[in-house]
This record gives C-alpha cells, sequence and structure tokens, in this order.
C-alpha cells in the first residue's frame, strides 16, 4: 500500500481519519494507492497559506508567472509513463486517450504562459488628465485587471487531467496571479497526487510563495463545502454534476460575503437536421452522430444527447441511424456510481409512453461485467418530448434520442423552448441555413457554442473557444471554462486616479516598457504615454 497525503503548499500533511483507496472501474478492484480526507484543521491550514501567498503571487510579473506555467507543464511531462498508466488504472480510459489529454492539459498551461507574456489581457485603459476642463477638471484614471484572491477548483471525473488538478480552471487561476486549492476527484485521486506533486516542485523550482497551491482529498459535501465557506476563498470552478454544482452554487451565494462560482453542470447539446442536408448526407451524418454520442463512453460534456429532423414518410435516415448505432461499442464507465446513474436513466427513458428503442450498441463484457456501458439510442415524436419534461435531460453516458417534428414552425417552437446547453448544432444546406436564420437567432441565445455542419465533441483549446453557457448549463453565461478568456473569472477591474506614475503598476505607467496595446484616450496602441 501507497499512503499519499495531502499537499499543502510545501508541506506533506496527513492527519485525517477516514481512509479510502484508488478505484480500478475496469477490474472493480482497489489499486495500491491510499487516501485520508481531509481533516477540518488541515483545509483551514491550506486556505490560510494561500490566503497569505496572495499577497506576494498577485503582484509577480506576468513573466513570472509564465515561467512558473511552463514549468509545471515540463514536470507533467516528467511524471512520464508513471503518470499515463496510473490514470489509466483508476478511469478504464486507454492510455492512448490519456496521453492524447496530457498533451491538451501541458499545451493550456503553455497557452496562458503565451498570454501573460504578451500582456494585454489586462485590458489597460489610460484616460488622461484635462485640468482646465469647465466647469469641472477631468482627473487621470487608468484602469487594469488585477487578481481576484484565492481560488478553490473541484476536479472533473471526465477529464483526469486537463479539467483536474492542473486543467484549465488551475491553469487560469494560476495566470490571474491567483493562488488554487484543488479538491481532488475521488475517481482518480493517484493521478490528482502525482499531478499535484508536480505542481508543488514547479512552485519550489520557479520560488513562488509557499501556499500558491494546495490538493487536498475529501467528500464534496464535507471538505468542498469547507472551502467554499472559508472567507479567504474568492472564487470557485467546478465541472460536474447539476446537483453538485448547485449545491456549491448555493453554499457561495449564501455566505456573508458572496462568492462567484463558475460550475458546469451538463448540457444534451441538442442538434438540429434540417431536410434537404438529411436528404444529401443522411447516411454520413448519421455515421457522425453515432459515434459523437458515444466518443469516451458518453462521458464528454459535449456529447449530443437530442437530434431533431423532420419526419417524412421515407425513413432512410432513421434506418441509418439505427444502422450506424448498432456499430458502436460498449465501453467502461469511469465510476460504478455513475455506471448506475447511467442505467437508472436509460430505465426511466424506456418508462415513457411514445419513447421506442431503435438501437443498442454492440454489449462487451470485462472480466467481470461491472462498470460497461453499452450504448442506447431511443426515438420519439415531438408530441411526447414536448410532454415529458425528463427526456431532454442529459443522461450522461452513451445514450441519446432523436426527435421527430412536423416541420420548421414546430422545431422553432422546440428550439425556443430549450433551456441552456452548452452547445447546438444545426446540419443544413447553405441555402436551408439562410432560410433558417430564426433557428440560428434561437440557438445562439441558448449556448455558449453554435456549431454548424459538425458535431460538438472536441473543445478545441483556443483563444477563440467559449466552453459554456446559459443555466443550467453553466451558474454563470458570462464566462467560459476553455480558451484564454477564461482567465476573467478570475479578475476584478481596477481604477487608478491620479495615482503618481511612480506608483503604478507596469501596465499602466506612462513609459510602456511592456509593450502591450493599451485604450489610451480611446485610441488602442503600444506606444509610450508622452
Amino acid at each position: 500500500m501507497i499512503k499519499e497525503k495531502q499537499i499543502i503548499g510545501y508541506q506533506f500533511s496527513d492527519e485525517g481519519s477516514e481512509t479510502f483507496f484508488s478505484y480500478n472501474p475496469a477490474t472493480s478492484l482497489n489499486n495500491e494507492y491510499a487516501f485520508s480526507k481531509a481533516a477540518s484543521a488541515e483545509v483551514d491550514k491550506a486556505v490560510e497559506k494561500a490566503a497569505a501567498a496572495f499577497q506576494q503571487y498577485y503582484k509577480k510579473s506576468g513573466e513570472e508567472k509564465a515561467v512558473f506555467l511552463e514549468t509545471i507543464a515540463a514536470e507533467i511531462i516528467n511524471a512520464g509513463d508513471t503518470l499515463i498508466t496510473v490514470c489509466s488504472s483508476e478511469t478504464g480510459l486507454p492510455q492512448a486517450r490519456i496521453e492524447g489529454e496530457r498533451g491538451r492539459t501541458v499545451n493550456q498551461l503553455k497557452m496562458f504562459a503565451a498570454l501573460l507574456r504578451e500582456g494585454s489581457w489586462v485590458d489597460a485603459r489610460i484616460e488622461t488628465a484635462i485640468p482646465d476642463r469647465i466647469p469641472l477638471p477631468k482627473p487621470d484614471i487608468r484602469y487594469m485587471h488585477i487578481a481576484i484572491g484565492t481560488v478553490v477548483v473541484f476536479g472533473a471525473s471526465n477529464f483526469p487531467l486537463a479539467f483536474s488538478v492542473a486543467g484549465g480552471d488551475t491553469a487560469s487561476a494560476l495566470a490571474a496571479g491567483c493562488p488554487v486549492i484543488v479538491k481532488a476527484h475521488s475517481a482518480h485521486p493517484a493521478t490528482s497526487a502525482i499531478v499535484g506533486k508536480a505542481i508543488q516542485t514547479a512552485a519550489r523550482k520557479t520560488n513562488m510563495p509557499d501556499g500558491v497551491f494546495s490538493l487536498l482529498y475529501g467528500d464534496g459535501t464535507t471538505t468542498g463545502i469547507q472551502l467554499v465557506k472559508h472567507p479567504h476563498v474568492k472564487a470557485v470552478g467546478f465541472t460536474g454534476s447539476y446537483r453538485a454544482g448547485k449545491a456549491l452554487y448555493d453554499a457561495a451565494v449564501s455566505r456573508p460575503e458572496p462568492i462567484p462560482v463558475y460550475a458546469e453542470m451538463g448540457s444534451s447539446n441538442p442538434v438540429f437536421i434540417l431536410p434537404n442536408a438529411m436528404k444529401e448526407k443522411g447516411a454520413a451524418i448519421a455515421a457522425a452522430y453515432s459515434g459523437s454520442v458515444t466518443m469516451g463512453v458518453g462521458q464528454f460534456c459535449t456529447n449530443p444527447g437530442i437530434l431533431f429532423y423532420h419526419a417524412n414518410e421515407d425513413d432512410s435516415f432513421k434506418n441509418n441511424l439505427k444502422t450506424e448505432f448498432e456499430k458502436t461499442n460498449a465501453g467502461v464507465m469511469l465510476t460504478p456510481l455513475m455506471f448506475k446513474s447511467y442505467k437508472e436513466a436509460v430505465k426511466q427513458h424506456l418508462q415513457v409512453n411514445g419513447v421506442e428503442q431503435l438501437a443498442v450498441g454492440a454489449i462487451t463484457t470485462n472480466n467481470n461485467g461491472n462498470n460497461i456501458a453499452t450504448p442506447v439510442l431511443f426515438s420519439t415524436n415531438s408530441e411526447t418530448f414536448k410532454n415529458s419534461p425528463s427526456l431532454s435531460e442529459e443522461i450522461f453516458g452513451p445514450a441519446s434520442i432523436t426527435v421527430t417534428t412536423a416541420g420548421k414552425n414546430e422545431m422553432l417552437e422546440i428550439a425556443t423552448k430549450l433551456s441552456g446547453h452548452l452547445t447546438a448544432t444545426i446540419h443544413g444546406t447553405e441555402d436551408e441555413l439562410d432560410d433558417y436564420k430564426e433557428l440560428i437567432n434561437i440557438l445562439e441565445q441558448k449556448v455558449g457554442r453554435l456549431v454548424i455542419n459538425g458535431f460538438p465533441t472536441g473543445v478545441e483549446v483556443c483563444s477563440a473557444m467559449v466552453h459554456g453557457g446559459p443555466f443550467p448549463s453553466t451558474t454563470d453565461s458570462k464566462s467560459t471554462s476553455v480558451g484564454t478568456a477564461a482567465i476573467y473569472r478570475f479578475t476584478r477591474p481596477v481604477c487608478y486616479q491620479n495615482m503618481p506614475d511612480s506608483l503604478l503598476p507596469l501596465e499602466l505607467k506612462n513609459k510602456n516598457t511592456l509593450m502591450i496595446w493599451r485604450l489610451i484616450n480611446g485610441e488602442r496602441t503600444n506606444k509610450d504615454l508622452n
């Protein structure tokens, strides 16, 4: 047995009395790694250290923080095959998938490092004084973004690297200048320990303040809530279920000092197939849709869960969907609890009058058959869908439902009544898309990413990406958890009025030594202020 400890800044701690083990969902056996759930005193110590570290860390230069992020990336690579092997054993995911996710994790750390070096993300604005303005003088006012304070990040189950300990929430918060405390996900604690030690090593190598990073193990209802309610915590990043995300949000807004919770809580990611596209490319769309639904055993935030198309007398599209879905394969889900929830959700769909089980994927088993989710495709009509709210809810796993509509007007009606989602997709010819502009207008109010003639699985990590959406897909539709704009979740604007140049941050001084782009008296420039 290997006993791992809490990481609290530069120290390790093991005061908790309740022990749990890393678990392999593919074999239904415990791994050799054991963990103690954080004691209340350990949680407080981590937050107190982070609050003290913040006073130094948020003043670090963009270059210093960039080197820190790049060193984290290097240390993750240095973890080598051990990280891949351990992560695969805790998740049931193939090693090739883990290797790809490691690359994404490293690249997004480097992306934020590049953002820091370029520097314009602070959105520097300068309005110079007009002392002789009539009737009142105009003061010198200068504006920029600064870090908000200590951030708590909850590791996500479905991306053990890219949305976990050193994932996008942690990378964007550290880039902003915020110390981070990660509450490790119980589905991959050993993976979390390896990455946590990599961050701790990087912090030491780059002379970051003690407490800039901590990693704690424990339950969301105890350790998680204690973190969220601590007065020194200023923001929360979360990816997971609606129930857990809403509980954290409610705890955060009920504090004497409410704080923002950026919770991504799931989405059914509706897909709309327009008639001509279905006629011209129905077979290809059916194949791609089946692959998108079942990718990653349906455990991505962006797997499409609902498909709408116009009913007609030709069942070829429906038959194509059935044929293609039957080619998909069962796979190991990340945890027994997720597998149980998946089976229950599938059962509930089948109990709705008017819902047909259209297709089932290939059934496979491992050495014990546990935690193996078989893909299921349901079919229904618009009336059943409109009268059964549960059919629009996300099934976390490789399942989806197709819904036939009577025509354009009914498709628009259904779209109007949709709740918030991360994504929506439309397949149509160029002429059709122009004719369905109203559908586009409706959906852009419902989602954070609108996909045309593609599928939403696969989130490109780039400056233009929005991974978020209106409630209930997230708790804050104004933010994204992927891409460089994610940094603004953990910043706030500050302006300085009549501040002497010697006391101003480098970003706002008259001489632009950083050569960043600034808005000076309404003009975007990277020149010095005369």
